[in-house]
């Protein structure tokens, strides 16, 4: 049996005894109080978001002071067409975050059936249970029968991919039962290739963009819902007047439009995985999988290392659906990665 606590951890309950916590992404206070002998600062590699983030531009004085004008999200939706090769702005709707918009979509549908491509992302599946639909764990694609389809594009923990070609066809025999396919791709920016967002504006076929993660900025709160104009338009009423801030209109239309950061920021969070894969392995430990963002552990003794790691002042991810799994994020510099692999190594010696 699962229970949320305040916090939003996962605590496992088993005949009334708390077992363990799963600690949210992030939450450092979480992570102090469950290891209180832990050195400071943290090393905090929960979230899998990039720990080099984009420079913030100037920020005009009237974006702080006045309510965001229409001008300035037409410019940000623009860019962020442009920066994911939609077809047109009128296929982009902004939102207050990615987290938004997942709430938002179950309630733009009548009730009906689900299937999430599994195990992945727990918020989907929670956000359309919550709405009042039937909501399946599919296990593999033949599986997703049901009247939304929703995948995570690169999957979130183990960095499974679809090919855009799957997708696609799914999505049309999605819109020939008058269905859905949502494609989550809140880390598709490192592998583009692997992006369906060209295609937005497709019968049937809705994607999801995170903007925090690649650009490391995710207090900013942006995400992006790329579709067909009127289900666009559903969106845009659904979140609001001013659903970005006029700081955050500022900082990521700079950002989306700034091609040689993001094609220089690829390469270096490729060499980055590389470098820290070859360190996890001399520690002793294997890759199972992961993308450029945040690199997936597959060990028998992973709750013991997320231990090891705690009291070392590090906090990773570990999954209550497989407790052999442990998702660790890039570490910002030399030093912090040397205190993860020093933990690994002394635990697993």
């Amino acid at each position: 049996m699962m229970a949320e606590s305040a916090a939003g951890s996962k605590r496992i309950v088993h005949q009334g005894i708390v077992q363990g916590e799963i600690i949210h992404g992030g939450d450092l206070d979480a992570a102090r109080a469950a290891f209180p002998g832990a050195p400071e600062p943290w090393v905090d590699l929960s979230t899998g978001i990039n720990p080099w983030p984009y420079p913030l531009p100037p920020i005009p004085a009237e974006a702080w002071a006045r309510l965001p004008g229409r001008a300035a999200e037409t410019a940000l939706r623009e860019a962020a067409a442009a920066c994911y090769g939609v077809p047109s702005p009128d296929r982009v709707a902004a939102a207050g975050g990615s987290q938004a918009l997942i709430q938002i979509l179950p309630r733009m549908r009548p009730l009906g059936t689900v299937a999430v491509l599994g195990p992945t992302y727990a918020e989907h599946a929670a956000g359309w249970a919550k709405a009042g639909h039937r909501v399946t764990a599919a296990g593999a694609l033949g599986a997703c029968d049901a009247d939304v389809v929703v995948v995570v594009n690169p999957n979130n923990p183990d960095g499974r991919v679809v090919p855009p070609e799957t997708l696609l066809a799914l999505a049309e025999r999605q819109a020939a039962r008058g269905g859905w396919l949502v494609v989550d791709e809140a880390f598709a920016e490192v592998t583009p290739e692997c992006s369906v967002a060209p295609e937005a504006g497709r019968a049937g076929l809705v994607v999801l963009r995170s903007f925090g993660k690649f650009f490391g900025l995710a207090g900013v709160r942006l995400g992006f819902l790329l579709g067909e104009p009127a289900l666009v338009r559903d969106a845009r009423a659904a979140v609001g007047p001013w659903a970005v801030s006029g700081p955050g209109l500022a900082v990521a239309t700079t950002a989306l439009s700034d091609s040689a950061w993001i094609t220089a920021t690829r390469r270096r969070l490729a060499e980055a995985a590389a470098r820290f894969d070859a360190r996890l392995a001399g520690a002793g430990l294997r890759v199972a999988g992961g993308t450029s963002l945040f690199r997936l552990i597959d060990d028998p003794q992973a709750a013991g290392l997320y231990n090891a790691l705690g009291a070392a002042g590090v906090l990773v991810r570990r999954f209550d659906y497989r407790p052999d799994w442990l998702r660790l994020g890039l570490p910002v510099d030399e030093a912090a990665e040397d205190r993860v692999t020093v933990a690994c190594e002394t635990f697993k010696n």
